[in-house]
């Protein structure tokens, strides 16, 4: 069965605007996937200064970091991801 010109028409504007939001969110998942990456990027480098601290904190008073082996197996798991 055939289209009438006027269906076509409908079907061909239909996918023209059906693109369009497909375009549209696949903008925007990009834009949030890069806010994502750089709030990850700034709780890294928040959690690497305090660690820092707790590390350099234990070692003036004298005693074992417990938070270096939860630290490496941390890392571990980041790798592998």
């Amino acid at each position: 069965m055939a289209l009438s010109k006027e269906q076509e028409a409908l079907y061909r504007k239909t996918m023209e605007e059906t693109k369009k939001q497909f375009d549209g969110i696949e903008a925007e998942m990009q834009k949030e996937i890069q806010k994502t990456r750089e709030k990850l990027a700034k709780l890294q480098e928040s959690k690497k200064s305090f660690m820092q601290i707790y590390e350099g904190t234990a070692k003036l008073l004298g005693i074992e970091a417990e938070l270096e082996e939860y630290a490496k197996k941390e890392q571990l798991k980041s790798a592998e991801l």
